[in-house]
């Protein structure tokens, strides 16, 4: 199939599979106890730091000029976030200099990452899928944070952050209708894409599981 063809299909496949990432009822918990924004935007941080690393690790290890201007686009993006975050939860009394997100070692999401060596995989993978996920997950905590009343913390999000993933996102898809030209790059697209979906929804699960997170904003 032609590379236009083929994103359509990919994005159109991702997003069926992206409505397992809303919360279900059935195992949502209620809203109590330390799930909180605070709490919450903890969580954001290590997203975004590790969103950081990736795009960056990525920058140097690709000759594709247009890839790398769009991996450095994305990880001043995500450092600007993780101020933006940092600054957002000092204003609720939390001092984010103290905190070490990465001291729990990397996730298994970012960990899988940075095993991905070409370029069609890395792009399938980061900026097309993940950040897809990003803006589902961006959006789930955009309602949380209405709901129980921190307007501040939704308009961050709705007004700032979002953007920037949907836009790194269409940059994902952009850059695919060029690498994903020829059927052995859409097989590992495809690959790439879908154990990204994978992992997210498995550590959905797990933090449902052993926590009872939910609602915590993707990057």
């Amino acid at each position: 199939m032609t590379a236009e063809e083929f994103v359509a299909r990919l994005d159109a496949d991702n997003q069926r599979l992206l409505l397992g990432l809303a919360p279900d009822a059935t195992l949502t918990p209620e809203v109590e106890g330390p799930l909180n924004v605070p709490n919450l935007l903890k969580v954001a941080l290590k997203n975004e730091i590790e969103a950081t690393e990736i795009a960056a690790r990525w920058l140097v290890t690709t000759d594709d000029v247009p890839v790398k201007l769009a991996l450095a686009r994305q990880a001043g993006d995500e450092a600007k976030h993780y101020r933006l975050i940092a600054d957002r939860l000092a204003q609720l009394g939390v001092d984010a200099t103290s905190l070490d997100p990465l001291a729990g070692g990397y996730g298994p999401l970012f960990k899988y990452l940075d095993t991905l060596s070409t370029t069609v995989e890395r792009v399938a993978a980061g900026q097309f899928t993940r950040e897809a996920i990003a803006v589902v997950k961006n959006r789930q905590f955009i309602e949380f944070c209405e709901r129980v009343g921190d307007k501040a913390t939704a308009a961050l999000y709705r007004d700032t952050i979002e953007p920037d993933e949907r836009y790194h996102h269409e940059l994902g898809r952009r850059l695919l209708l060029r690498l994903a030209a020829t059927p052995p790059a859409q097989e590992a697209a495809t690959r790439a894409a879908r154990r990204t979906l994978e992992l997210a929804e498995e550590l959905q699960k797990k933090a449902l599981a052993t926590a009872g997170i939910h609602h915590a904003p993707g990057c």
